[in-house]
Parts: structure tokens; C-alpha cells; sequence
């Protein structure tokens, strides 16, 4: 299928001027999501888009338009719309599309073509089965709020007429549930989820014992008195403070000033036991992909070794003007220009288990949840304040909930 793709963004590259620019994306995907209340569906829906984006650069101006057709009629159309608004657009010497860097493309094995033969009807059942599952963790579980499943099966492919032409195609699904505990007039909610690439990976009771222990262990919490104290981070909670730390190291950032990183390259930034990897090639990451938004090829980029703040990411047009080679972390789909960002970050695992981490630190919190992160951050200064809830450390041993 992804081949069709090819050909459509070929045959709209073949349009080119001599004296421009052109590159093509193309894309199409099918969706369900289900949501189950109380044994009954409470929402199914099914879509599928479709759609061109083009890029035109001439006299170092840019224009870009799209369409949501891969109609033959829309082509040409979205192709002269790219051209017009490019005579509109202020000049920078710095545009220009992404050129083949000799990095080859991996094979990552991200489609699963028994996703599409799974019926409605079977992913409805994982829904219900994962409600009954959390309902019948715990007794104290008193509500289910939401139990969903959803997949998705895209296909991609991107060429220009600097040589780029590349093609890929994904399939991911997952189900996630939001649960309510109640005791002694608290209440406390919780969540939980499985992800894969077809419904045979996901696990349903991982997903409900996630839910209810997050919502039963905080029953009966208290408010702590104020102090300076070690805290070890829920993994999840880790996650998120990653996502923010992996948005100040894009170089999109980082040439608007907009990060605490900015001209400390080579510099100690965290602890030597910090390394920090940006890795779509890793094929057990939801977010793995074979090429980026400009159609490079994937791999592995490590931001901070050993504490030491190593590079950051880039697409073609932050790493023209930081100086330095595209990373291939473009960001994007049909719709829009090439963002930066990271695609697949994480930390390199240490040695110590939860428990081993809880013994060491003796007494302190386990931070199980934050809220308000993302407007409680200033990512120049690196400072951040939030909301928390999570569990007393005490003698090394979890004790009772904040």
C-alpha cells in the first residue's frame, strides 16, 4: 500500500521547476475507539483520513499548503497553492529541504496485519473485559469513570526533490481505564493501560491492577507538613518531567532562548548516573518509526551521557541554522511544516529495583501522581512547582498516603 503513497508523492515531484524545491507527504490511517459504561458501549467510532501535504522553497522562501483527498483532481490544485503562498513568505537564507545523509533506514517491524483482521465486535469485548477486571480488583473500587480501547493503522511515505523517498507503515492499539476508589467518606481515583501493536499484546489485567492500586493506596491521605525531603518518582511520573526536560533539549528551542540548556553543549547538566536517548529505531517504543517527518532515517541519539549534555535534536532547518546536521527528529503530519521535538525518549535503567530505591533512601516520599506540571514549569529557569500526592517513606518501607 505504502507504494501507492510513493507513487502519488513521485508524481507530484515530477511537477518541480528547475528553480524550486518540492517535497511531498503523504498519509492515511483508520482508527477505532470504543468506550464502554457499565458493560454497554457508550462510544464507537471508526474514521479514516487521508491527505497530501506540499512544500514548495524558491528564493529562499517558503510556502506550504494540504488537502485531506488523495483525489487526482486535488494534486496539482494543493501543488500550485504551495507555489502562491511561497510568493507571499519572507525570505530566510536558511530554508531548504532535508537531503539523504547516507543513514540507512532500519527495519523496525511495526505492522501488524492481523490488527486489521480483528471484528468490532472483539474490541469491544477487551473494553468490557478490561471494566469487569477493575470492578473485581478491589472492593472498595465503586466506580469505573471510563474503559477504552483504541488502535490505529497509518501509513506514510515522504519525497522530494532533493532525493528523499521513503515510506512507511504502523499499526498500535491500546486500552486504558479511569477508575474510583472510596473508604471512610475519601475518595480517589486512578488509572491504568497496556499498549502494542495488535490486541494480542495487551495485557488487561496489568491495566486494571494498575487502575486500582493507584486509587486504593491513596485512600486516607493526608497533608503533610512542610520540609525538605528525598523523593523517589513514580515511573509514570518520571515520564512526564521527561517530556518537559526532552522539549528543552529540540534545537527549535534552543535558538528562541527558550531553554535552560541553551550554550551549555559539553557542560555536566544531572547526575553521572543520568543518560538520557532519543531512540525511534527502538521497536518497543509506541512511538518507534522508521524515518522521521523529513523522510531520514530514524536512530539513535544520545542527548545526555553519563550527565554530560551531548547534543540536541534538530530537523533540517534548526540544524542549518545552529550550524550542525539534522538529527532526524521532524516532526509532523501531512498537515503541517516540520516541527522539532524528541520521538522516543528514555532514561537509561539503573540496577536497583523500587524496593532497593525505597531501602536507600530510609525516609522520604514516593511520588505517585503530579498536576498542573506544564504550567507550574519554566523551562528557561528549569524551576518548576506542582501539586503531588504519594506515599510516606518510612524506614524504608512505604507507609501512609500524601
Amino acid at each position: 500500500m505504502s507504494e501507492e503513497l510513493l507513487a502519488i508523492g513521485d508524481r507530484i515531484v515530477g511537477l518541480a521547476r528547475d528553480d524550486e524545491q518540492v517535497e511531498v507527504v503523504v498519509g492515511r490511517s483508520t482508527s477505532t475507539e470504543v468506550r464502554v459504561y457499565e458493560g454497554e458501549v457508550e462510544q464507537l467510532a471508526t474514521a479514516t483520513t487521508a491527505g497530501i501535504g506540499v512544500r514548495v522553497i524558491a528564493g529562499n522562501r517558503q510556502g506550504f499548503a494540504y488537502a485531506g483527498s488523495l483525489d487526482d483532481d486535488v494534486l496539482a490544485e494543493t501543488l500550485a497553492d504551495a507555489r502562491d503562498n511561497a510568493t507571499f513568505a519572507t525570505p530566510d537564507e536558511f530554508l531548504g529541504l532535508a537531503e539523504p545523509d547516507g543513514v540507512p533506514v532500519p527495519e523496525l517491524d511495526l505492522y501488524r496485519e492481523e490488527l486489521a483482521k480483528v471484528s468490532t465486535e472483539a474490541k469491544i469485548d477487551l473494553a468490557v473485559e478490561l471494566e469487569r477486571a477493575v470492578r473485581a480488583a478491589d472492593g472498595r473500587i465503586t466506580g469505573v469513570e471510563s474503559c477504552d480501547y483504541a488502535d490505529d493503522v497509518s501509513e506514510g511515505a515522504v519525497v522530494s526533490t532533493t532525493g528523499i523517498r521513503a515510506a512507511g507503515r504502523e499499526t498500535s492499539c491500546y486500552v486504558a481505564t479511569y477508575c474510583v476508589a472510596e473508604a471512610d467518606d475519601d475518595t480517589q481515583t486512578g488509572f491504568g493501560f497496556s499498549v502494542g501493536r495488535s490486541p494480542e499484546d495487551l495485557d488487561v489485567a496489568v491495566a486494571a491492577g494498575d487502575a486500582s492500586r493507584r486509587a486504593t493506596r491513596l485512600l486516607g491521605a493526608v497533608q503533610p507538613a512542610s520540609g525538605r525531603v528525598t523523593v523517589v518518582l513514580d515511573p509514570y511520573v518520571t515520564a512526564q518531567l521527561l517530556g518537559i526536560i526532552g522539549s528543552t533539549l529540540s534545537g527549535e528551542s534552543v535558538l528562541k532562548g527558550r531553554s535552560l540548556f541553551a550554550d551549555r553543549l559539553g557542560e555536566e547538566v544531572a547526575s553521572s548516573l543520568v543518560t538520557l536517548v532519543d531512540d525511534a529505531t527502538n521497536p518497543l517504543a509506541y512511538s518507534a518509526s522508521e524515518t522521521d517527518g523529513e523522510g531520514l532515517a530514524s536512530r539513535r541519539n544520545v542527548l545526555i551521557d553519563g550527565g554530560r549534555l551531548e547534543r540536541f535534536v534538530h530537523n533540517a532547518y534548526t540544524a542549518r541554522r545552529a550550524g550542525t546536521v539534522s538529527t532526524a527528529n521532524a516532526v509532523r503530519g501531512f498537515s503541517s511544516t516540520p516541527g522539532v521535538g524528541c520521538r522516543a525518549l528514555s532514561l537509561a535503567p539503573g540496577t536497583a529495583t523500587q524496593a532497593q530505591l525505597l531501602a536507600e533512601v530510609g525516609d522520604g516520599v514516593l511520588i505517585s501522581s503530579v498536576s498542573g506540571l506544564h504550567s507550574g514549569v519554566n523551562p528557561v529557569s528549569g524551576d518548576f512547582s506542582t501539586g503531588a500526592e504519594g506515599l510516606r517513606i518510612v524506614g524504608g518501607e512505604l507507609g501512609e498516603p500524601l
